[in-house]
């Protein structure tokens, strides 16, 4: 995990302990404030997020589930098997829904590795474990620590293997889009001439059905973005009440993007010791937490022409709310 960095980063004339400890004085401290998605996901986080996943209203895992189950063939046919091939899969999560294609491509006898990419150890470990309980003769590579660290030490090997990076679940949506171009272009840049991309986008769709993924009846979404305020309670000695919070979502059908707030109910002094500082928060003053965007297909168009890629295919779920794309850079 990032934040067991033993290094003191320096910012001005302050040292902290922690890349985490770093981000959260930066992003408490800045107007507007937000805090870091990517520090979601510890071991409490990672459990919300898979109650999350199997929420009715969360459609995202269902669609990408819907498509894995009925194109796995297509999937396959468009990665080519004719080389041996090894899935790079950034973000890997609890692995539920890539293990069908993982199972398909095994029955299919084709000559791959599974190496998933992950920020937490915790999350790679369970999924190991996962798998080859599922899977005993799957080949497994787990990378553990930062998406460009891996690829750069994976890539740049030059071993004859084609490279296919999975990114899944729609996790390009956590950028805006010119940060998601940015994203995709140092991808590009580690991937050789014929590697291939298989990107999950959620697609722009009626602004109810897409809200009630990021706000849930049972506050579950609520609990995964204050989970973070714990964490930094917990591994910072901070005060934060979350009593104290709302979780506001909101999202622009124009530019398709679904913000996550956390909304202070009070005028608050929250003190952290590991920054030996206390940060002032203003009654109804909001914490920028997530951003999810929505994508239209000409986007994703654009998307591929300015980061270098081609399009392969696009395979969509029966509602047409989510796309599974893949490209091949070029």
């Amino acid at each position: 995990m990032h934040h067991t960095t033993e290094a003191a980063f320096d910012t001005g004339q302050r040292e902290f302990s922690s890349e985490f400890a770093r981000d959260v004085f930066i992003g408490l401290t800045s107007s507007p404030k937000w805090l870091s998605s990517k520090y979601f996901y510890n071991s409490i986080g990672d459990r919300i997020f898979q109650q999350i996943m199997k929420m009715p209203s969360y459609y995202l895992t269902n669609c990408e589930f819907e498509i894995f189950t009925n194109r796995a063939d297509d999937i396959l046919k468009t990665i080519g098997d004719e080389q041996p091939f090894r899935i790079i899969e950034l973000g890997a999560g609890d692995g539920h829904k890539t293990s069908l294609l993982l199972e398909h491509f095994l029955k299919k006898g084709v000559d791959f590795t599974y190496a998933p990419c992950d920020i937490s150890l915790n999350v790679l470990k369970i999924l190991e474990k996962k798998l080859l309980g599922r899977m005993p003769t799957l080949q497994l590579q787990l990378l553990h620590g930062d998406y460009f660290n891996i690829l750069g030490e994976i890539l740049n090997k030059n071993d004859g293997v084609k490279n296919i990076v999975f990114l899944l679940g729609a996790s390009i949506g956590n950028f805006t889009f010119d940060r998601g171009i940015q994203f995709l272009q140092r991808v590009r840049s580690q991937l050789c001439e014929g590697d291939n991309m298989m990107i999950g986008f959620d697609l722009k769709k009626d602004p109810s059905v897409i809200l009630g993924a990021y706000n849930d009846p049972e506050g579950i979404t609520a609990s995964f973005n204050l989970n973070l305020l714990h964490r930094i309670n917990e591994e910072l000695g901070a005060d934060f009440d979350t009593d104290k919070f709302i979780h506001q979502p909101y999202y622009d059908p124009e530019t398709g993007e679904c913000r996550s707030y956390l909304v202070s109910k009070q005028q608050q002094q929250v003190k952290i010791d590991d920054i030996d500082s206390g940060i002032h928060i203003a009654a109804s003053e909001s914490i920028f937490m997530e951003i999810s965007k929505k994508y239209s297909l000409e986007e994703i168009a654009d998307l591929a022409v300015k980061s270098q890629f081609s399009t392969k295919a696009t395979l969509m779920d029966q509602r047409g709310y989510f796309a599974e794309v893949i490209w091949e850079a070029i």
